[in-house]
């Protein structure tokens, strides 16, 4: 499994190309993002450890879903992603733990496992999900709530939900076990 300091470094370099495809400066990617400008630089300089929701702003504001973030930093290629290559990275602030299901390429479907420690959260802005189609959660293990807007929705193991259209999003562990769930998502055509 590729470890978390090497998927950040990779972010870093992902993250000032995306950026500079788009011949944007730091100033002009704050203002689309609603990240700091020094935020970014630091994260682009390897100077700083993204959170989830910091990842879930830049990648939006670059067009991108979350899960297109990571593919185009993980850059891996083939029919089978082997449970040992999955890269996976780890959440500073949350401790929640993000792995790669899915190999990539051009289908517009991926897969993430994710792995919410007791007690985290991590909330999304409504715009984090405009470029999505159609997502699902199944969970695994543990017991996950998920907050869509006004609606609270706990979800226990193998219980599936699809999200609606695009609200503030969290994800909670309100429980003292690990939570793990699998969520899939379909990217919206260009």
């Amino acid at each position: 499994m590729i470890d978390n300091d090497t998927i950040e470094s990779r972010l870093a370099v992902r993250l000032r190309l995306e950026r500079e495809a788009r011949g944007w400066t730091l100033a002009q990617l704050a203002a689309q993002s609603g990240v700091s400008r020094a935020m970014a630089s630091k994260i682009e300089r390897g100077e700083a450890s993204p959170t989830a929701a910091l990842l879930g702003r830049l990648a939006t504001a670059f067009g991108l879903t979350l899960a297109q973030l990571f593919a185009r930093t993980e850059g891996a290629a083939g029919q089978v992603l082997r449970a040992g290559e999955q890269p996976a990275w780890r959440d500073p602030a949350t401790g929640f733990l993000r792995r790669a299901l899915s190999p990539p390429g051009t289908v517009p479907l991926d897969l993430t496992w994710g792995e919410l420690p007791p007690g985290a959260a991590i909330a999304y802005p409504a715009a984090a999900f405009t470029l999505i189609a159609d997502q699902q959660v199944v969970v695994l293990e543990g017991l996950l709530t998920l907050v869509l807007g006004a609606a609270r929705h706990v979800l226990t193991p193998g219980d599936c939900l699809r999200f609606g259209p695009p609200l503030p999003t969290e994800f909670r562990n309100d429980v003292v076990i690990p939570c793990r769930y699998v969520v899939a998502t379909l990217r919206a055509a260009p």
